[in-house]
């Protein structure tokens, strides 16, 4: 295995903007899982519906965090394996169609999930399910970044990935609020549904699955498959314990030939848990801290959204004239100090537009960490790569929220609790430091 130092011949070279275009639906549709389902409604649907009347000791919120943290160690030790395979069998096209296709097929099954505390391990399975195999689809997919780009626009098409992420889950939250939640009283929306059973979420969670699946066809007919790479029969044969050997093997490689890589994927997962706590505790600091009302909260939501990513479009352009490494460490950097403000500014209009600046960084961090690892990863070895990109941000996932709680508690207000989150995002940033940028690449 050697240093990617030069654009591998036969990627990127006949990408066309309806290749680009239909690779970002996916992203777009996934947004139906990710926003609709996992975020704001059906999770927290489980909670404070399903399990409302849980009997027992343990409530519903402890043991959703239990489940999705079994779906997070799955996650860890299957995904650098399964991308291995991806690459080594040739069948990156076909492992996203199977992988997606079976996330959707779990959130139309949280159709059956009722009102109910009976039902509400139905509704973990599902979802911890879930969990997984969109993580695990996110694999082949990322690793598709660098097959439907070239290195003078990787930048751009990765940040449009990320935008049409964002932009989707404005859309389906906005039409899953008006049509199927706002209001008071036994039928909600401007669908008037029932809510008697739940009725009117598990619409919702059909909508989503509907949604998902119509926008993931796209990305598996416009995007050819790329032929195997020819890698260790052990990754294509074998079993868990061959495709481990294969991958430490090809570890060992890497560390010789590049330990940037290994150095980055560590780096890289700090600053992505420190980013996806910025989304995970803001709405809970603007109606705690700030004041912002409850239902003023998914306004700021559908806001955010927006910014983060207009912020991802506008830095994709810019990755691509100054490297990913550069647009990382501002954004880092800026959210700092932004976040530095919001521990001492009150009142819902400072928490507006400091929130919203803060957001405008963290589409250009996501998008062009996406990048700097399709950069610098040895060509063939797209997917295994992003398997040990999803693995080791599972595997730190738990400071954010750790510190967080812990500096919420240690100092007594909940406004401290973004110290935590900003002892992450500067952790990541010192490490991201020591970290060599890509090497401009000239195009053949």
């Amino acid at each position: 295995m050697s240093a990617h130092t030069a654009a591998p011949a036969g990627i990127g070279t006949a990408t066309t903007r309806r290749q680009v275009f239909a690779w970002g639906l996916w992203d777009w549709g996934s947004a139906a899982f990710n926003a609709v389902i996992l975020t704001f409604v059906f999770s927290v649907y489980l909670t404070d519906a399903v399990g409302d009347d849980l009997p027992g000791t343990v409530s519903a919120s402890t043991w959703l965090g239990w489940a999705l943290g079994i779906a997070g160690f799955v996650i860890a030790v299957t995904a650098p394996i399964s991308g291995q395979r991806y690459d080594a069998t040739g069948r990156r096209k076909r492992s996203l169609a199977v992988l997606t296709f079976v996330t959707v097929a779990a959130m139309a099954g949280m159709y059956f999930v009722r009102d109910d505390y009976h039902y509400l391990w139905l509704g973990l399975v599902l979802l911890g399910v879930a969990s997984v195999i969109a993580e695990l689809a996110q694999v082949p997919y990322n690793a598709m970044l660098r097959q439907i780009s070239t290195e003078d626009n990787i930048g751009r098409v990765s940040g449009f990935g990320w935008s049409m992420g964002y932009f989707g889950g404005i859309v389906l939250l906005l039409l899953c609020y008006t049509g199927f939640i706002a209001g008071d009283g036994d039928t909600r929306g401007f669908l008037a549904l029932s809510t008697d059973d739940g009725t009117n979420i598990r619409l919702v969670a059909l909508l989503a699955a509907v949604w998902f699946a119509v926008f993931a066809i796209p990305v598996l007919i416009a995007v050819p498959e790329l032929p195997p790479t020819g890698a260790d029969p052990g990754a294509e044969k074998g079993g868990i314990a061959d495709a481990y050997r294969v991958l430490g093997r090809d570890l060992r490689e890497l560390w010789v030939a590049d330990r940037r890589t290994i150095w980055y994927l560590a780096a890289s997962a700090l600053f992505r848990d420190g980013l996806a706590g910025v989304f995970t505790f803001g709405a809970v600091l603007a109606v705690t801290v700030y004041g912002i009302g409850t239902g003023d909260v998914l306004l700021f939501g559908v806001a955010a959204n927006v910014v983060a990513a207009l912020g991802a479009l506008v830095a994709g352009r810019i990755d691509d004239r100054v490297g990913p490494k550069a647009v990382i460490v501002v954004s880092l950097a800026a959210m700092i100090a932004v976040g530095g403000v919001l521990l001492v500014v009150s009142g819902p209009v400072m928490f507006w537009i400091f929130g919203l600046l803060l957001c405008l960084f963290v589409g250009p961090a996501q998008a062009s960490a996406r990048t700097f690892l399709a950069r610098i990863t040895p060509p063939g070895r797209e997917g295994q790569m992003f398997g040990l990109y999803a693995t080791t941000g599972r595997a730190v996932s738990f400071l954010a929220p750790t510190l967080f709680g812990f500096f919420a508690w240690g100092l007594g207000a909940d406004r401290a609790g973004i110290g935590g989150l900003l002892v992450v995002l500067a952790v990541g940033l010192a490490a991201l430091l020591a970290v060599r940028a890509p090497e401009p690449q000239v195009s053949p």
